[in-house]
């Protein structure tokens, strides 16, 4: 029984923590799929529209290759330069 009131309890916090969540819908376009299926493995999506009004496209740029070669992501070269064009048309500043 008592194992039951933690899993119940549990499950209730869990519930909580879930529905505060917030679902971010990113502009539709070319890329998209890539920015979904990369950059989100590591961090919110909400990133991008909260710094793009600092970030001009060369500055994208920059972001990716940090996100590459000091933060280890593995995102590969292809799927790199889909993601640099869909930032920089999308959210380029």
């Amino acid at each position: 029984m008592r194992i039951f009131a933690i899993a119940f309890a549990a499950t209730l916090v869990a519930g909580t923590a879930f529905a505060d969540e917030q679902v971010i819908k990113l502009k539709p376009g070319a890329g998209l799929d890539k920015v979904e299926a990369n950059c989100q493995a590591c961090h919110s999506l909400s990133y991008i529209p909260m710094n793009s009004p600092f970030l001009k496209p060369a500055a994208w740029d920059a972001e990716i290759g940090k996100m590459i070669k000091v933060m280890g992501a593995p995102i590969d070269e292809a799927d790199a330069k889909a993601i640099a064009a869909y930032l920089k048309a999308n959210y380029g500043g």
